[in-house]
């Protein structure tokens, strides 16, 4: 193969904001990064975040045939030195695209050597070059994780293997990656169990693995401590693939293992849209459960195809879905140290390094657009009115009473004795409303 000497997209220009009416599929229509919604830049609410492992990493292979990419600058070794110049050109890609972050797994971004000592070395060596290329360009970390999962000796689990000493390894990693994600400024630290969950209850303790995640997840705890790392932990869920069930498997699972073992402190979520229906949820169910828990911290954009049954990975285009997730979003403060992460890779006929553009561009435009969307919806005030009409019957003073807990099952017996029948039920206007939201796209 011959020497990659770069740039490796010499014919893609910085991409810029050129409106709505613009026919440019190397500009964005829509999101500008300047623009204020709500008091705030669109830059700000949207923190874009391009992922190293589908970007950068993936070949485009499915089960049925070898990967698709075409991807110059990679010699297809896995060298220290072809790891260097994928940061580079990772670089170059996200700084035209001018996305303010990033995100990796550690695995990502450096090669896994014969041995622990290897391996960090290996992650060190290209961490250097992570944070040269991040002080050229002023890109950011978003969050760092550790790839615990596609490892061989993670067959069984990692936190969760009935091997002590694979516990003891994902320790290990897990430090290094937060040693390295600390020290290249990351806003974020996550967790998501690609393989902590069972195949066969049979021959699981659950009780006893559960109890291990969460010795593991303390572990991280107290060594963020240690190391002066002040940002916060994040728990992706996803109920299956590559376990049969997995233990962070929607929004309220994981809610009720962190309440369950003291970490709601330290942790809040990572909700990703496919993760969110192959749990049989919406992912505006996922952003509610976990906004209303105080714990919603990130998203990882994508969305699935209804007509496959499997975590695809799309980027997000679907005006409808960026806006539900927006207005849940806006309604429980936006996002601070978390972003709009596009956990998505590219069709695997889509194998050229411009497709990489055209992906992240349309992804960046429906979110915008969803943003804008959402924004309108607030300030218009019909649907939140719509709300507070619906549930007008607990600001009425015996609804005061109850939620202030000043009413028993004998007082409320003794009301409706008296009374004989509750009053009737309003119309719940779903349609109307549905309507109403259509309105605005």
């Amino acid at each position: 193969m011959p020497t990659f000497s770069g740039p490796a997209f010499p014919d893609v220009e910085t991409i810029r904001f050129e409106g709505p009416d613009s026919r440019n599929p190397l500009a964005f229509r829509h999101y500008n990064a300047e623009e204020l919604v709500e008091g705030k830049s669109m830059r700000d609410h949207l923190r874009f975040s391009v992922v190293y492992w589908h970007t950068f990493r993936n070949p485009l292979g499915d089960p049925f045939g070898v990967g698709t990419a075409v991807r110059p600058w990679d010699d297809g070794t896995e060298s220290v030195e072809n790891a260097q110049r994928r940061v580079r050109v990772a670089f170059e890609f996200m700084e035209k695209l001018t996305a303010p972050y990033y995100a990796f797994h550690d695995r990502d971004v450096a090669p896994e050597g014969a041995t622990l000592a290897e391996s960090n070395k290996n992650l060190d060596a290209v961490a250097k070059v992570l944070k040269e290329e991040q002080q050229r360009t002023g890109i950011k970390l978003l969050w760092g994780t550790a790839n615990l999962f596609s490892n061989r000796r993670y067959m069984h689990g990692a936190a969760t293997s009935p091997n002590a000493e694979v516990f003891a390894y994902a320790a290990a990693q897990v430090k290094k990656a937060l040693e390295v994600t600390h020290d290249l400024g990351g806003e974020g630290y996550t967790f998501w169990g690609g393989r902590e969950g069972y195949q066969c209850l049979w021959n699981t303790d659950m009780h006893r693995e559960l109890d291990h995640l969460a010795k593991l997840l303390h572990m991280a705890v107290d060594y963020a401590k240690e190391i002066g790392y002040t940002g916060p932990f994040y728990i992706e869920p996803k109920p299956m693939e590559p376990t049969k069930h997995q233990y962070d498997s929607d929004a309220a699972a994981c809610l009720n293992f962190l309440r369950q073992y003291d970490l709601m402190d330290h942790f809040k979520l990572n909700l990703e849209t496919n993760h969110a229906t192959l749990a049989g949820h919406t992912m505006q169910h996922e952003l509610e459960v976990a906004g209303s828990a105080g714990s919603l911290g990130s998203i990882d954009a994508n969305t699935g195809d209804v007509l496959l049954g499997w975590d695809t990975d799309q980027f997000p285009t679907d005006i409808y879905l960026t806006t539900q997730c927006m207005h849940s979003i806006l309604k429980y403060g936006g996002l601070t140290t978390g972003g709009v992460n596009f956990d998505a890779k590219v069709r695997r006929e889509s194998f050229e390094p411009l497709d990489l553009f055209y992906a992240h561009i349309g992804g960046m435009d429906a979110f915008a657009r969803g943003l804008k969307i959402a924004a309108a919806i607030r300030a218009d005030g019909r649907l939140q009115s719509i709300v507070d009409e619906r549930y007008s019957s607990w600001s009425s003073p015996l609804g005061k009473d109850i939620e202030a807990g000043k009413h028993s099952l004998a007082s409320l017996e003794k009301l409706m004795l008296e009374k004989g029948e509750a009053t009737a039920n309003a119309s719940g206007r779903q349609e109307m409303i549905e309507n109403l939201i259509n309105d605005y796209l």
